[in-house]
């Protein structure tokens, strides 16, 4: 079997000009059937999920942490804990929101738990407008994004409503597609001066900032909420919000960098009273991923930054643990984007109610990858990690022949 995987390698006109590294691991013999360059370092891009994936399988309950409270004489005083579900487009849970709404006190939301930057370490600062890379805050709501959707052909409508009065018309733009674009430093959005089309549905990062957090919550549970500094005490309670697995699926399928940021920031909240980005990856790296056979650079929670650094082996390895710690081939699949199906992976494979890939894609400029399991005709379940990095060539190329080789594996073995 080693022979033919490697026969394959040799001989794709695809895989010669930039550096690929796989790995292919049989759970059931705990054996390694083929590797090339699998010990080698690569830019995992998206793949990073998968170990935000296996932490919070770890470290966080089934029901996830949506606040930290204290209720003090006439006033209900929060913290937030990172969680990313309040209000969240998909998850859409309102444990936190009915809790708030629900409160005869006066409300205080305490700021001064996160530690770190807007960005992750390594973010690229050019793509700040895109939908793909919201801020991290410690109490995010509605994605950290401004919505605007259709709503006739000379108006949008714009959630969340206090952003209404930042969106200016630019009348010097007068062809082309509605957009809209929002300054770098500031949340003024501006939209061209063209119709829109039916349909029309676009997310924009918003500037965040704890008097901004209090200002949406404010619109949105239609009563005040101030900002109070205040340590969180040692007495706070927690309010459980979403369930786990439903928010690690809505981070999976489509890949949402904004959920896994955010949720090593509640990983952080499992551990102390610092919502930090590297005091979680420190931790889960310390308490859990000794097993891998190469030292990790682990720098944020989606894959985003370029500094992160893992091998394909260590992807091997991880997904096996993984395939262990949920002991539950069904459910775990359900949760990942499946070959022909659904998620990142629906396109990639050929259409099927059937899939036989289970996994997480991975792409940046000149990086596409796969890690997952493929199940193959014979009946066996093998583990896969298919890195690359450093390519020109069209991306749909490079993951044809992936595709190509993973349904190799799927017909013959």
């Amino acid at each position: 079997m080693s022979k033919k995987v490697a026969k394959i390698f040799k001989n794709s006109e695809v895989t010669r000009q930039y550096q690929v590294g796989f790995a292919l691991y049989n759970p059931a013999d705990k054996k390694m059937i083929f590797q090339q360059e699998a010990d080698k370092y690569f830019t995992p891009a998206s793949n990073t999920k998968l170990y935000t994936f296996f932490a919070s399988l770890k470290m966080l309950p089934e029901v996830m942490p949506a606040l930290k409270y204290v209720e003090r004489n006439d006033s209900l005083i929060f913290w937030g804990t990172g969680d990313p579900s309040f209000l969240q487009f998909a998850v859409k849970d309102k444990s936190a929101y009915n809790f708030l709404l629900a409160a005869n006190k006066k409300l205080f939301f305490a700021p001064g738990r996160y530690s770190g930057s807007f960005f992750g370490d390594g973010w690229s600062w050019d793509d700040y407008d895109f939908y793909y890379q919201p801020e991290i805050t410690e109490m995010p709501i509605m994605d950290n994004m401004v919505t605007s959707t259709y709503a006739s052909p000379n108006k949008i409508n714009i959630e969340p409503r206090v952003f209404t009065s930042c969106f200016e018309i630019d009348s010097t733009k007068t062809t082309g597609n509605f957009q809209v674009s929002r300054d770098f430093l500031t949340n003024t959005f501006h939209y061209p001066a063209v119709v829109v089309k039916p349909g029309y549905n676009q997310q924009n990062p918003y500037k965040t900032s704890p008097q901004l957090t209090v200002e949406i919550l404010s619109d949105t549970l239609h009563k005040p909420v101030g900002l109070i500094n205040l340590k969180i005490p040692a007495d706070a309670k927690t309010l459980p919000g979403a369930k786990r697995d439903s928010v690690l699926k809505h981070m999976m399928l489509p890949s949402d960098n904004f959920i896994a940021e955010h949720l090593l920031l509640v990983c952080a909240n499992q551990i102390g009273d610092t919502l930090s980005t590297v005091k979680a990856i420190q931790y889960i790296n310390k308490n859990y991923l000794s097993f891998l056979p190469d030292k990790v650079k682990w720098v944020d929670g989606s894959g985003l930054s370029r500094q992160n650094l893992f091998t394909p082996r260590d992807n091997v390895y991880l997904l096996d643990s993984i395939y262990h710690l949920v002991n539950n081939p069904e459910k775990l699949f359900d949760l990942l984007p499946a070959g022909g199906k659904s998620g990142t992976l629906k396109n990639a494979y050929p259409k099927t109610d059937k899939p036989f890939v289970y996994g997480k894609t991975g792409s940046l400029g000149g990086v596409h990858n796969q890690s997952g399991y493929v199940l193959t005709k014979k009946g066996k379940t093998f583990i896969y990690a298919f890195m690359n990095n450093g390519f020109v060539k069209p991306t749909a190329e490079v993951r044809a022949e992936m595709v190509r080789v993973i349904t190799y594996i799927h017909d013959n073995f």
